[in-house]
């Protein structure tokens, strides 16, 4: 929810509310010294070299000091490391001695920490690689060459004067680190008084500096001490301490991820021109209220992690920081030959990434494919969730019901129309007076009774709960949280007091290891009374939201555990939260401990590993609705897939052909949850009235009936980190004309092709597909073949444009129930796209019991389905790995042994079964082969031929073969 209660219709972000560039003192700072760079041309030379005598190789870890002279002679030391890790990661860390040793004097008598901030890798990273032992450093004069990773295939050329560091792979260079000499690392200075002070503080809405002042940015100290903006004043004790870096990516013209901001998958050039932003992409935490289309302004959450793609490779960073975050980008067209008039040459996006506060911490990978830089990625900050398999079905929420015969009164309609959902959400107005862990009694009097109804259908109930806490006396929690100093402090070390929800508040520092295992108290049965097992939690707010702070939320001088200021840790607070909340409930039932469920609003890298996000506050707009596509998507190459959008828009109340829209995309969202304002008009979807209902209904039929699909997607993601939603350059990296596509997509491995209806009144929809590549329509089986070119398709209102690619092979359920945990025992169907030409198809399915942690002993069924051409024969393949104790996988694999696999659908069947009528079955445990009824259609009208084999009575979870 937005900070604002009342809805008069769709509006606009305030922008008075929140910093530009030049509004934020280091991002303006940094910008002046980037001109003042460009301006010098030639002449500017990097001050930052690193002392050859420092220089130490060991263990795949090379050493040293790097020293900036400063003007009045002395040098500012800076502490560098560069680890080369053995799956071919590199990381470059910088810090600053001085501070490092504590040797700075704070001002205002402030108890901040005097160090830079050097525990986000503690919160972010789940562990790093070992060291490249193997690694082989060249020492010289003006550089070191290092050759690490697989193979030796990378190499890192390290030199000294001015320090600059590149990438390679295969001899080509992939990345530069201070290629253009805009490494800028604010060491610490006393504050010196001037007798006569030229300038005044900054003040709010304040000019731009002159462009003197920018040729000389290390002459305007307006924003070194302090920074007032809305009426608030940082004191900054530490001074100017922001950390800055340039890192272009040669002949790389496309560039993906930071999310997350309402803007396209590949990302803008920010220095202005024509279609361009004027602002760099910032990451910085916020509760923004109706945010804007096609912006790089802050949203909820921030990942600081980028892709460059160009055709065949891929290479990516990591900007290891939790202070806010600024990243220019600028891509130049350089011409290999100088009459070529830049036709034929290639294009180096140039970026400049600068944080406030921090150490300079930087990850590199070079690929070669997206799938590997992903992989690493996530292998270093954690894997996306495996989710219960409720949570990737369909969540009914609104902003809120209000009373428990109110819920159980939607609960009986939804089945009453038949309308599948497995999850009902509350909103604030559930508890008593907005005081966490609290029902109200006239509202809500019987929760367990209404839980029990849900749970009649194997259906769910979150609740929210967010990080303010009420300050009211009798009030146990907030009082235990002040008592015990569980809270997030002021400047002055006092208890931090603000505004949110219920007023008056405090906020838990989930920094705190003994505030986590407080909170964790608060969820037991006994202590959140009215809760049951199938209570699951929404973390909102968590940015966190302070309706009376700076750009609405905490000022940036208060102080964390561990006398870390916020201005350190802002962008990881809000996952310090979830990972409170789900601890909280992983220890809810230490008996049977079930996969907790957690949405939340503001993440970091390493959030992934907690739960689900969505992307905020938006609004009941077609532009919503098509900007939600490629929000999702960079999520999904950001290592965290399991993300999702308001349906039907949180403000607003949308058309009926808008909100049926909307659910056919959101089928596809991996968190599929409708939700609004508590202003907006009720739009469940049985109230949609003829034909909508029926229409979202199918949508919410087919999303249940692919949750095997899904199920299988979510597995493979958290394992592997690969996204649930592809965008179209991770498939087909080789094809340039679709690496900015950003309105179509692929789940997972299914070969299922989306491309969704988002604009008003379309009754068709214009789809890509590449070269030499063959698809079918999902519901007709019409043929398409791709040329590099796009194609027109039907799409009226009630359907969705999906295709099936050659080659895959998917499982979905075709019996419609209630929910999805009444669906487990239901047969599966596989379906099976062919090229005739070269009929050769692959897939997966993955199932377990769907919430426990039995599966890490090996309880869970993952098969391989192989269609091969050579002998016409679909065979299923183990996958999984043998367990250490075979108890639990023994008892799981009989409780599924009565799962069979009902029906096989070959679409692009080969002409040559035609008039064949069965198929030879052989399944392990049996002896001998069965016939088993086949029948076969011939396409018409430009759709494709198919068969379909009828109850084969293989097990899903056995090994057999069909022999066509």
């Amino acid at each position: 929810m937005g900070e604002f209660g009342v809805l008069f219709g769709p509006g606009a972000v305030k922008h008075e509310g929140f910093k530009t560039c030049d509004q934020s003192g280091f991002c303006k700072r940094n910008r002046a010294f980037a001109d003042h760079a460009a301006s010098s041309a030639n002449a500017w030379t990097s001050p930052y070299g690193i002392l050859p005598g420092t220089i130490k190789i060991d263990n795949g870890q090379f050493t040293a000091s790097i020293v900036k002279k400063l003007e009045e002679g002395s040098e500012a030391v800076y502490p560098l490391k560069v680890n080369f890790l053995q799956s071919g990661i590199a990381r470059l860390n910088v810090d600053e001695l001085k501070r490092q040793q504590k040797d700075i004097e704070l001002r205002h008598g402030s108890q901040a920490r005097k160090e830079r901030y050097n525990e986000a890798s503690s919160w972010a990273l789940v562990a790093e690689d070992k060291p490249d032992s193997s690694a082989k450093a060249e020492k010289s004069q003006d550089e070191t060459i290092v050759n690490y990773g697989p193979k030796g295939r990378y190499r890192a050329v390290i030199k000294y004067s001015p320090f600059s560091i590149d990438f390679f792979r295969d001899d080509e260079v992939q990345v530069k680190f201070n290629g253009k000499g805009l490494l800028n690392i604010e060491h610490w200075r006393p504050k010196v008084e001037k007798e006569k002070k030229e300038e005044e503080e900054s003040k709010e809405g304040e000019s731009p500096p002159t462009a003197e002042a920018a040729l000389k940015p290390s002459e305007d100290e307006s924003t070194w001490w302090e920074e007032t903006f809305g009426g608030n004043t940082d004191s900054k004790p530490k001074g100017p301490e922001s950390v800055g870096l340039d890192i272009i990516f040669p002949g790389y013209e496309h560039v993906y991820g930071v999310p997350g901001h309402a803007s396209s998958l590949s990302l803008k050039q920010t220095r202005g021109g024509s279609g361009n932003y004027d602002q760099p992409y910032r990451l910085y935490n916020s509760d923004v209220f109706e945010y804007e289309m096609d912006s790089p302004m802050t949203l909820y959450g921030a990942i600081p992690f980028m892709q460059a793609h160009r055709k065949d490779s891929t290479v990516g960073v990591f900007w290891l920081n939790a202070a806010e975050t600024w990243i220019d980008i600028v891509k130049r067209k350089a011409s290999s030959n100088p009459l070529s008039l830049g036709i034929g040459g290639k294009t180096d996006t140039e970026t400049h990434w600068f944080s406030e506060s921090g150490l300079l911490d930087v990850f590199v990978f070079l690929g070669p494919t997206s799938k590997d830089v992903i992989s690493q990625y996530s292998e270093l900050t954690g894997y996306t969730q495996l989710p219960q398999q409720f949570a990737i079905a369909y969540h009914q929420c609104r902003w809120n019901y209000v009373t428990d015969e109110d819920v159980k009164d939607v609960d009986k309609k939804m089945d009453r129309h038949r309308i599948p959902y497995d999850i009902i959400w509350l909103d604030i107005e559930y508890t008593d007076g907005k005081k966490y862990f609290t029902w109200d009694s006239h509202t809500f009097p019987d929760p367990i009774g209404m839980q029990k109804q849900l749970d009649s259908h194997d259906r769910k109930l979150v609740v929210i709960i967010d990080p303010h806490i009420k300050n009211e006396g009798n009030y146990p929690v907030v009082d235990e949280l002040k008592s015990k100093s569980l809270a997030v402090k002021n400047k002055d070390n006092n208890i931090y007091e603000g505004w949110c929800w219920p007023g008056s508040s405090h906020w838990v520092d989930c920094f705190n290891p003994a505030a986590v295992e407080w909170w964790r108290s608060l969820f037991t049965y006994k202590s959140f009374t009215g809760t049951a097992p199938n209570t699951f939690l929404w973390n909102d707010m968590n940015e966190p939201s302070v309706f009376n702070g700076p750009e609405t939320t905490m000022p940036k001088d208060n102080l964390h555990f561990g006398n870390w200021e916020h201005r350190d840790v802002h962008n990881i607070n809000g996952m310090t939260f979830v990972n409170a909340t789900f601890d909280a409930l992983l220890h809810r039932d230490p008996s049977s401990p079930r996969r907790p469920f957690v949405l939340t609003r503001s993440y970091y890298a390493g959030s992934q590993r907690l739960g689900a996000m969505w992307t905020g506050d938006n609004q009941a707009i077609w532009s919503h609705l098509a900007a939600s596509i490629p929000m999702i998507l960079t999520h999904n190459i950001a290592g965290f897939p399991f993300a999702g959008a308001d349906v039907g828009g949180f403000f607003g109340n949308p058309s009926k052909e808008l909100l049926t829209r909307w659910y056919q995309v959101g089928a596809f969202y991996p968190f599929f949850r409708g939700h609004a304002h508590i202003d907006t008009r009720r739009r469940e979807p049985y109230l949609a009235g003829d034909p909508y209902r029926e229409i979202i209904t199918q949508a919410l039929r087919l999303r249940y009936s692919l949750l095997p699909s899904w199920y299988t997607a979510f597995h493979t993601a958290s394992v592997s980190g690969a996204p649930i939603l592809q965008p179209h350059y991770y498939v087909h990296p080789s094809d340039e004309a679709g690496f900015a596509l950003e309105d179509q997509f692929y789940l997972s491995g299914t070969g299922l092709l989306v491309k969704p209806v988002v604009t008003e009144g379309a009754d068709s929809v214009s789809i890509y597909l590449p070269p030499n590549e063959l698809y079918y329509d999902y519901f007709t089986y019409t043929v398409h073949k791709g040329a590099g070119s796009a194609v027109t398709l039907p799409a009226p209102l009630d359907t969705i444009p999906i295709l099936m690619r050659a080659g895959h092979i998917f499982p979905r359920k075709d019996r419609a129930r209630r929910s999805s945990g009444l669906m487990q025992h239901d047969p599966y169907t596989l379906i099976v796209s062919l090229d005739p030409q070269s009929p050769h198809a692959e897939g997966e399915l993955y199932i377990d019991d769907g919430e426990s942690y039995d599966y890490k002993d090996g309880a869970y069924i993952h098969r391989r389905f192989v269609f091969s051409g050579v002998d016409s024969k679909l065979t299923s393949e183990d996958l999984a790995t043998k367990p250490a104790k075979e108890k639990k996988r023994k008892e799981y694999l009989k409780s599924m042994a009565g799962v069979r696999v009902e029906k096989i659908v070959i679409v692009g069947a080969p002409v040559g079964w035609e008039g064949k009528e069965s198929v030879s079955v052989v399944e392990d445990g049996e002896s001998g082969e069965r016939e088993v009824e086949m029948r076969f259609f011939k396409g018409e009208g430009g759709r494709a031929d198919w068969a379909v084999v009828r109850d084969p009575g293989v097990g899903v979870g056995r090994g057999w073969s069909i022999a066509f």
